[in-house]
């Protein structure tokens, strides 16, 4: 079977590879690293300051609501930073997140700025997403 008969890597491997997207920013004195890994259909954003995944939550769009649904995969229940955080970036992408926040979610200004400036990136390379 041929790349044109449907059979080929050439398409629908760069299609299904996995793209790596790294970047950071000192938001309010706190150096933050943001690591964004697209995947078919979605991406994984993990946000943090230290490399450790305290937490991961999924989200998706469904047909029965508009709200896309979301829950806890790993962490603490009590924190609901990353399940709101992968709400919005399903609603606002339409794909599937995975998100793992490791912050201290103490601060919800810090919260705020973190999101603006996942928003930017989004804006600047959508491609990454």
């Amino acid at each position: 079977m041929s790349a044109a008969e449907g059979g080929g890597f050439s398409g629908e491997a760069a299609e299904e590879a996995i793209s790596v997207h790294d970047f950071s920013e000192k938001i309010l004195e706190q150096l933050v690293h943001f690591h964004v890994m697209k995947l078919r259909g979605g991406f994984f954003l993990w946000v943090g300051a230290a490399p450790r995944l305290d937490n991961l939550a999924v989200s998706m769009s469904s047909r029965f609501d508009s709200m896309p649904l979301s829950t806890l995969l790993l962490g603490d229940p009590s924190d609901t930073t990353p399940n709101s955080l992968a709400q919005r970036l399903a609603k606002k992408t339409k794909k599937q997140v995975f998100v793992s926040y490791s912050l201290p979610s103490t601060d919800s200004n810090l919260t705020l700025l973190v999101e603006n400036r996942i928003k930017k990136e989004m804006e600047l390379f959508p491609e990454k997403f």
